[in-house]
């Protein structure tokens, strides 16, 4: 259905896609992977047709139709919120306008009422007398409320803005509808419905994320971008990396007999296809894992950070205890009376509708913040460190290479000891003499995670960890956190990361909070839970 020939773009000398030639059928959802700079949202821009490729083309079959989720938030503020959607079918959209021009003549001729005609048939045909009522429904089931339908796009929040651009996405029944980080500043709730809509969605879905449980949902193939080319593999991004890593092993075994091999091979497709059958995924989904071809399973080429967290010293009897905390930012309050004690093996989360609150819960933890009121108790072995969401002021002094930089953070000043950190942050060679002020997001906060290993304390905080990341670090960093032996009090919307790694939930809400000993997942699913969850917001 649709198809990139002999794709290829180059920056100067730097090659971002070398003769790509791929094809993406229909009734597919294919999960777009690479590591940072490889290429996922360009190769997406040149299937839309908003860039055009030093050399190659784009096809799509006669008579489909394409939507892509916009990136620009503003671009529709002047337009109401349900024209924003309907503008998602532009066919629709021009035949509407039309329409309705011609009858606003007073000089209506013959010829309007032939055109007129024509139009009300195409309009029919594409179920235009029920497109507004199919709008509106789309709007209030992303989370739009009815009162906001009329309103400009301009007078709503952020977030709002993104539900209403991926509605307008949605809209119309696209044959390829291509979505570029569509979780990006979505609520739990919406991203769960957006996960029910694409699961039910029988046509092309192309989608580039960051999150690994909407991919692993949604996606019965990965799209996997690396030396400037596109493999497609059959299964979801779990079932990638964890095949990959499985075949990279298998490789580095010389020794181990190829009927071994594909015997090992087999055994882990088969117990994947069991997990698909039992998960929400179709059962169509379960057949194309037990189909694969064990020759399309290859070692992956990606570099994966070394990210070992270690405690200069185990945590005594008291670790922390908190009594009354409150509370309060111009005006609003965001934490009321929060009570807790953490426990020997506890790695909490804390969430709320508000992140404005779990970011002050972690600033005060870490010191940062003043509470108005209440009293933290941190045991007399504990030492902590801290990942903040915001990590710019740590790069706001003099430029230094990184090596220097970090040294500034270490009792150990020799630069092979240094040197060893930051390698195990994928930054070697000459990389690490590169300035701290010209490092992109992504580079920043894996000086972060290198500043937090060498500190070695026992308590580790982090407030939205995963942002800037590509999924190899946040893959390597998830399963640091697990393996950590101490505690860990973080923050993240990575679905995946939350329920690997948290066993109790702290939900912070204006009236009160929620503490329960349960996973992310069964926190969410627990209807007991989302009723009193309820109450204090």
């Amino acid at each position: 259905m649709l198809s990139a020939h002999n794709i290829s773009l180059q920056y100067g000398k730097r090659i971002i896609f070398d003769d790509v030639n791929v094809t993406f059928k229909p009734g597919n959802c294919y999960g777009i992977i690479g590591a940072n700079g490889a290429g996922k949202s360009t190769f997406m821009k040149i299937l839309s047709g908003d860039l055009e490729p030093n050399k190659g083309s784009v096809s799509l079959e006669t008579g489909k139709r394409m939507a892509v989720l916009k990136q620009n938030h503003h671009e529709y503020d002047n337009v109401t919120v349900l024209n924003t959607v309907l503008m998602g079918h532009t066919t629709l959209w021009k035949i509407m306008l039309e329409k309705d021009a011609i009858y606003q003549k007073e000089d209506f001729s013959e010829a309007d009422g032939f055109r007129a005609s024509e139009l009300e048939e195409q309009f029919a045909e594409m179920d235009g007398w029920n497109a507004e009522s199919s709008a509106a429904n789309l709007l209030s089931g992303i989370g739009i409320k009815e009162s906001e339908h009329y309103k400009l796009v301009s007078e709503l929040d952020g977030n709002q803005k993104v539900r209403v651009l991926l509605a307008q996405a949605l809209f119309g029944d696209p044959d390829v509808l291509i979505l570029d980080e569509p979780t990006n500043d979505l609520d739990l709730h919406t991203i769960r419905w957006l996960e029910d809509f694409l699961l039910d969605f029988k046509n092309l879905v192309l989608v580039v994320s960051h999150d690994r449980h909407f991919l692993d949902t949604v996606s019965t193939h990965v799209a996997d971008i690396d030396f400037g080319k596109i493999q497609l593999y059959t299964g979801n991004y779990t079932f990638w990396y964890e095949s990959s890593q499985l075949a990279l092993r298998q490789k580095q075994s010389a020794n181990k007999k190829a009927e071994e091999k594909i015997k090992e091979m087999q055994t882990f497709i088969d117990r994947f296809s069991a997990n698909a059958s039992k998960s929400r995924q179709a059962t169509s989904r379960r057949k194309m894992l037990e189909k694969i071809n064990l020759e399309d399973i290859k070692p992956s080429s990606r570099r994966y950070p070394g990210i070992i967290y270690k405690m200069a010293r185990e945590a005594g009897k008291e670790i922390l205890t908190v009594r009354g905390l409150n509370y309060s930012f111009n005006g609003e309050t965001l934490i009321k009376d929060l009570t807790f004690t953490v426990n020997h093996n506890d790695k909490i989360t804390f969430i709320s509708k508000n992140s404005l609150a779990t970011t002050a819960i972690h600033q005060i933890l870490s010191g940062e913040l003043a509470p108005d009121s209440g009293s933290i108790e941190w045991g007399q072995t504990i030492s902590t460190s801290y990942l903040p969401n915001e990590n710019s002021k740590f790069f706001m002094n003099e430029p230094m290479n990184l090596v220097d930089w970090l040294r500034q953070y270490s009792a150990e000043k020799d630069e092979s000891y240094i040197r060893g950190f930051l390698g195990k942050m994928l930054f070697s060679g000459e990389e690490v003499l590169k300035m701290s002020n010209v490092l992109s997001g992504g580079e920043k906060v894996r000086c972060m995670i290198s500043r937090m290993m060498l500190t070695e304390a026992n308590v580790l905080i982090l407030d939205e960890p995963t942002n800037h990341l590509d999924l190899e670090t946040i893959t390597t960093l998830n399963n640091a956190l697990i393996n950590f032996p101490g505690n860990v009090l973080f923050t993240s919307r990575d679905h995946t990361f939350t329920q690997t790694i948290a066993n109790r939930v702290i939900e912070l809400g204006p009236k009160g909070f929620l503490d329960k000993l349960k996973t992310f997942d069964e926190y969410i699913d627990d209807k007991d839970v989302e009723a009193q969850a309820n109450a204090i917001y």
